[in-house]
């Protein structure tokens, strides 16, 4: 068997239509001849039964025939022995000489016996069938009939369905040979055009024929839906290395150079102290570019959660922990019931604190954050005060470092939004900015109207976890 399977394909397939073809010619030609002998045995034994049922009346005590004229009108030929095999009496083609032994005659008992002599193959010169049965006391009569032409046909038969089935043999390797390429010609025609993807053409796909259903073609939409899937992945991981390279260029050379800038001259403890300020600055917003990189980066659904939405109570108190200067520019609405939403506290806590730091850092204050609940859906709206952006950007607001010519001079690199509608997008939920009457939807579709304020409002809809309203208890 090992060595089997280190044939190529198309030989083990014709090697099994060969195999397969062999058992059902050998069975069938095993049947046929079969069914002639048969045939040809029962016209022998048809004039054997014959000849014994007209001779033994005519064998008489003595053991002689009374009319050796009837019983050679049977045609066969016959022989009267002793007990002993010694020859009483003989007639038509039957020698003087016994045709049998004792031990055959001892095996006959008190029945007949049918035996052959002269071999099949190779054919004997006097072949005969010839029957035993016993006939008065201690004598036997035995009848034979020639079997030339019985073997003859027999012989010829099985030449012919050797010969026959030796040809149908080579027409089935032919015909099985074709069968085999032209089945396997769409999989090498698929090998060909793998070999050429992975030699870094870009773009194809395998030609599956249109119209059909088998199995080599769905193999190829099979293998055409994986090369889809891993060219996306490989778009993704090109995209995300490019992206990260092009917004850790920045921050990078910056702090190379204030490094270069810090080596130019001696300095005191202080100056030092200042200047590793700065350095802590720069690697803190490198730290959360790199964080929000590696969020984007990620594949796959976020994982099915349960969110309080007490999770933006504590976001805001964060922020006023740690923004004291400007606390009171952030309100927030909570319903007078307790309310989950289908997100992880985690990605929850996440979506909203980019969207209250979008506010701070590209409106102006005050910053109003309100959760309504509803009976299918969560709504968490941020809004500011501020201008907002131009109604022709809030379509590509949620792409990768889009931002307005205005917001290039502030802090981040236009990843916030993006990372949001990531993450609301996986909840299942929707994203939507509206400003002046301009809406804008990212994500899921959700059927909850829109309400928004006065200025740039971003509306973050969730799923909720349904029985989950209940009474909040007092704070």
């Amino acid at each position: 068997m090992s060595r089997v399977s280190r044939l190529p394909l198309r030989a083990r397939l014709v090697a099994g239509f060969l195999a397969a073809m062999l058992v059902l010619l050998t069975a069938t030609g095993a049947f046929v001849y079969w069914r002639v002998q048969y045939a040809l045995d029962r016209g022998l034994a048809s004039e054997l039964d014959q000849a014994r049922v007209t001779i033994s009346p005519l064998v008489d005590p003595t053991g002689h025939v009374t009319s050796v004229a009837a019983a050679d009108a049977t045609g066969a030929g016959w022989q009267v022995l002793d007990g002993t095999g010694r020859v009483v009496d003989s007639g038509g083609p039957a020698p003087a000489t016994p045709m049998v032994t004792p031990r055959d005659l001892a095996s006959v008992g008190g029945g007949t016996r049918t035996l052959d002599l002269g071999s099949f193959l190779p054919g004997a010169r006097h072949p005969y069938r010839i029957e035993l049965s016993t006939v008065g006391d201690g004598r036997y009569l035995l009848v034979g009939v020639r079997r030339d032409h019985r073997d003859e046909a027999l012989r010829e038969l099985l030449l012919q369905l050797s010969l026959a089935g030796l040809g149908a043999l080579v027409v089935a390797a032919v015909v099985g040979d074709l069968l085999a390429r032209a089945a396997l010609r769409p999989v090498e025609r698929y090998r060909r055009r793998a070999a050429d993807i992975a030699g870094g053409a870009g773009g194809l796909r395998l030609e599956v024929p249109a119209g059909r259903d088998d199995e080599v073609t769905r193999l190829g939409h099979t293998l055409n839906d994986m090369l889809a899937t891993l060219e996306h992945s490989l778009d993704h991981e090109r995209r995300f290395i490019n992206d990260a390279s092009h917004e850790l260029r920045t921050p990078l050379t910056l702090l190379k150079s204030r490094i270069q800038l810090a080596r130019r001259r001696a300095r005191d403890a202080e100056e030092h102290e200042a200047i590793l300020d700065e350095l802590a600055v720069d690697v803190a917003r490198l730290a959360n570019l790199a964080e929000q990189l590696l969020a984007l980066g990620t594949e796959g659904g976020e994982p099915a959660g349960d969110a309080d939405l007490g999770v933006v109570a504590a976001v805001v108190e964060q922020r006023r922990l740690a923004r004291p200067d400007v606390a009171d520019q952030l309100t927030l609405e909570l319903p007078t019931t307790d309310t989950r939403a289908a997100i992880e506290p985690l990605a929850l806590e996440r979506t909203v604190t980019n969207l209250v730091e979008n506010a701070f850092s590209h409106g102006l204050p005050p910053v109003h954050l309100r959760v309504a609940p509803g009976r299918d859906w969560v709504v968490v709206q941020v809004e500011d005060a501020g201008p907002g952006m131009p109604a022709e950007l809030l379509e590509q607001a949620t792409g990768r470092f889009t931002r307005a010519p205005e917001a290039r001079a502030r802090p981040g690199a236009g990843l916030g939004l993006s990372l949001v509608e990531q993450i609301v997008t996986r909840a299942g939920g929707e994203l939507r900015l509206c400003l002046d009457g301009v809406h804008t939807s990212h994500g899921t579709p959700a059927p909850v109207p829109c309400d928004h304020g006065r200025g740039m409002t971003a509306s973050v809809i969730l799923p909720s976890v349904p029985g989950s309203t209940a009474p909040r208890p007092a704070s």
